[in-house]
């Protein structure tokens, strides 16, 4: 059994229009949520094997807090260019490319591609907010096995949940 959690970036700032898209970090919002966010996961003793970051500022801010917050060592961050707005496919390859020691894996990333993700594996959902988590259940051993048919979803939560 492989679990998936999609991590969505926390809320980033927009205070400072000469930084592109991809250098635009985290808003005061978001360096409360994620936190929180982490802190739940820990309560339920939920740590990831490995963490797959988007390479965005506001994203990796959000993967190294999580790591923080659950005492998890920052070595298990992988940022991946591609997960940078990322389609759900290329998410999916993202997760497939994994080594079947993970058993466990956070993806961090951006809308719309994980809302996209998300109806792909579990069929409609409105909107992963910030700093939300969405994660599955994967009914294999191997990563490249991961497709729709063989996921049920374990869990959603969010910062006003």
């Amino acid at each position: 059994m492989k679990k998936i959690i999609l991590v969505r970036h926390g809320k980033s700032a927009w205070d400072n229009p000469k930084l592109s898209d991809h250098d635009r970090p985290l808003a005061d919002r978001g360096l409360n949520d994620v936190p929180e966010m982490g802190l739940r996961l820990k309560e339920k003793g939920i740590l990831p094997d490995l963490i797959l970051s988007s390479t965005a500022t506001r994203a990796s801010q959000t993967a190294e807090i999580l790591a923080e917050v659950l005492h998890v060592s920052t070595s298990k961050i992988v940022y991946e260019k591609n997960l940078y707005h990322a389609s759900a496919a290329m998410i999916l390859k993202c997760i497939q490319k994994q080594d079947d020691k993970y058993d466990l894996i956070f993806v961090v990333g951006h809308n719309p591609g994980m809302n996209d993700f998300i109806d792909y594996f579990s069929g409609n959902f409105d909107n992963l907010p910030t700093s939300g988590l969405y994660g599955w259940l994967v009914d294999t051993d191997h990563w490249v096995q991961a497709r729709a048919e063989n996921t049920k979803t374990w869990f959603v939560d969010y910062p006003k949940k």
